[in-house]
């Protein structure tokens, strides 16, 4: 090997993640979302606290930009409480943070006896047990500033089971075990009921991270970026349901597995529904799964999708167990990531079903600012030994951790593999059993579910590439278990003009032709 060319160890970078790095991931921040005047109608924020109401959206000049902000005051309880809004925001153990707010305080209002507010950042697993805390200095009644706006960085390491401060540090770092990051704001009302309150507006939650996951990664995806379908991962349902005719949900597609029903092409999976008769049936569509083929147990589960609008379409995104031909539904075990109307295009609703006896654990997410099921957005579940935790475009709207089965005691059904399905389906239950006359003057066919991506991640070791030479050639590899390829520059390792490597192989040899060089691995 000629001497002069070296690369060392620290030159290389992977990197991986599914989302692009955001600024701000918080959602509605300067409570621009919500109407005007008061009211705790608070979108993207959860409130908490006293039934009858302590935390309401504001309109008017306190506003330190915009026309909202966000008040809170304590709960009068007669005994310490606390109140405030709340976001949890998808993450995972190494993604990194910035937070901070702005706070402000009246002097004809300002915080008395006891009470006192700050921000805070905790980072949280599966069952939102706080495995890492942080928060701004706190206002209290004497040591604040009034009638001014003043920002409350969020750099104040605590024990989260002492609350002793033990640190403090620009970068909230998410430990071991993450799964999700909560943005709160909060105010501890005294005992004595003491008056005052805080107003707060441009929060911020910064994602500074090129691996917003963290240490989670893609152990198996489909990009549907070749020319067809593939037939080692997918295969299909066909009919009508056969002996339980509309699948059980009075549906009133057949599914095919046309290229007019579904098909790859430009980077999509296209699935279609069609007003055409066959079979008895007025509509064709399609749905395909990975049973027999693939399936798995545990993980994180993130789809890229977009659906159609129409009265009567019913497109889903969900996992079924694999022992539904011994077992049968619902004991198998159904986990449904995403569903919704064609007729109600801003709510998505994620749902667990078992046949136990306290129901469905369910609930509905509606899209924030007119936002449209017609677009683009990311569904991903998080499914760990005792929890499943639900998000839209990285928001956490659900979690559930306790359920009843039909076929055996907690954690039954839920821990055994289940494979996948994506299926668009015309009429039934789901959608209030539309006539087809409703349905093919609303429908607005051809329907079309599109989808991006379906990627299974892991916790795995954090991602690193190692080198070795061999002979004139350098071996690069990363983790076995990790999907991904591997890209180069000769320039800088921080560039943007990365090319990928012809070399599909983990380790990959590459014979270098230049004095340095910088490679990364990119997944998927």
């Amino acid at each position: 090997m000629n001497k002069k060319v070296v690369i060392a160890l620290g030159m290389f970078c992977g990197l991986l993640g599914t989302q692009l790095l955001a600024a701000n991931v918080l959602s509605n921040p300067g409570f621009e979302s919500d109407a005007p005047g008061q009211h705790q109608n608070l979108v993207g924020w959860t409130w908490y606290g006293q039934p009858w109401g302590n935390t309401f959206n504001e309109t008017g000049a306190d506003a330190r930009s915009g026309n909202n902000f966000f008040k809170v005051f304590q709960g009068f309880t007669g005994s310490v409480n606390y109140n405030g809004v709340y976001q949890d925001y998808i993450s995972g153990p190494g993604a990194t943070y910035t937070a901070d707010g702005w706070a402000k305080m009246l002097s004809t209002d300002a915080l008395a006896g006891q009470n006192v507010a700050w921000l805070e950042v905790s980072f949280r697993d599966a069952n939102a047990a706080t495995l890492a805390l942080y928060r701004s200095s706190v206002i209290t009644t004497n040591g604040f500033p009034k009638n001014t706006w003043i920002n409350l960085p969020v750099t104040n390491q605590y024990n989260p089971n002492t609350f002793v401060i033990t640190n403090t540090a620009n970068l909230l770092v998410a430990p071991a075990g993450t799964y999700f990051v909560r943005y709160q704001v909060m105010l501890q009302g005294d005992a004595a009921g003491s008056n005052g309150s805080v107003y707060f507006d441009d929060l911020n939650l910064n994602l500074t991270s090129t691996a917003p996951y963290g240490d989670w990664n893609i152990v198996w995806s489909d990009e549907f970026n070749g020319s067809a379908i593939d037939a080692s991962t997918w295969t299909y349902d066909l009919g009508n349901g056969g002996s339980n005719p509309g699948w059980g949900n009075s549906e009133l597609e057949f599914y095919t597995a046309r290229t007019n029903n579904v098909s790859v092409a430009g980077g999509l999976l296209h699935i279609v529904a069609r007003k055409e008769s066959t079979n008895g049936l007025s509509y064709t569509s399609a749905r395909m799964k990975t049973q027999g083929l693939r399936a798995w147990k545990y993980g994180r589960f993130e789809w890229r999708a977009r659906c159609p609008a129409g009265t009567g379409f019913w497109p889903a995104l969900w996992l079924l167990g694999t022992n539904i031909n011994t077992v049968s539904w619902p004991g198998c075990g159904e986990i449904d990531v995403m569903e919704t109307s064609g007729a109600s295009l801003t709510n998505v609703q994620g749902s667990l079903h078992s046949g136990g006896t306290n129901g469905d654990p369910t609930a509905i997410f509606t899209l924030p600012d007119g936002g449209s099921m017609t677009n683009f957005h990311n569904y991903v579940l998080d499914w760990s030994t005792n929890a499943f935790l639900f998000y839209v475009d990285g928001h956490l709207y659900q979690s559930q951790t306790s359920w009843t089965s039909s076929v055996g005691t907690y954690p039954t059904p839920f821990d055994k593999p289940e494979f996948i399905i994506l299926n668009l389906a015309v009429g039934g239950n789901y959608v209030g059993n539309p006539s087809l006359a409703t349905i093919n003057a609303n429908g607005g066919f051809p329907g079309e579910m599109q989808v991006d991506y379906v990627r299974v991640l892991s916790q795995t070791a954090p991602l690193k590439i190692s080198l070795t030479r061999t002979n004139n050639a350098l071996l690069v590899s990363w983790p076995s278990n990790v999907v991904g390829h591997l890209q180069s520059q000769l320039n800088a390792g921080l560039g943007t003009n990365w090319s990928d490597l012809t070399q599909s192989t983990n380790p990959a040899s590459i014979s270098p032709t230049n004095s340095s060089g910088f490679f990364r691995v990119k997944s998927p």
